[in-house]
């Protein structure tokens, strides 16, 4: 055998070798890399949303945890003015009950004052009627008596 035959036959060999892996078998595999290139490019795609989504979550929930946290901020004032009102109207009925049971204490020791002058007036009146009587030794007369009774008592 030559040594050029063999060398060109292994050339003849390698080209159709090279040829046979250009048209069935390299086309296969660029496909499936451009495959696996892609669904790895859709894989980093759908990370890069996931965490923007992620991200945008994590802002929705640190806002409406603030919009909560005024809120509770909010209704705990609204309760401390309520406390405040209630008690401030508590202090205000008291202190009105406590001026009406003064007024009323007031006039009922007016009452008993004016009541208590009357009796002196009524014994006096008895008292003065008794002495005229002793130094006159004589009755009055009724009307007489109530007449004197009035008058003692409007001088008193």
């Amino acid at each position: 055998m030559h040594l050029d035959a063999t060398l060109i036959a292994q050339l003849v060999v390698f080209l159709l070798l090279a040829w046979f892996t250009a048209k069935f078998v390299w086309p296969p595999i660029t496909r499936a890399l451009d495959e696996r290139a892609k669904k790895i490019a859709d894989g980093l795609a759908a990370a890069d949303r996931a965490k923007a989504e992620l991200a945008s979550a994590n802002r929705e929930v640190e806002q409406e945890l603030a919009r909560s946290h005024h809120e509770s901020a909010q209704r705990l004032a609204e309760a401390e003015r309520r406390a405040h009102a209630m008690i401030e109207e508590a202090r205000r009925k008291a202190e009105e009950a406590g001026e009406s049971i003064i007024a009323q204490a007031k006039a009922e020791a007016e009452q008993q004052v004016i009541k208590a002058r009357e009796a002196l007036r009524d014994q006096v009146a008895g008292l003065a009627v008794k002495g005229a009587e002793a130094i006159l030794h004589r009755e009055i007369n009724p009307q007489v008596h109530a007449d004197l009774l009035a008058r003692l008592k409007a001088e008193l």
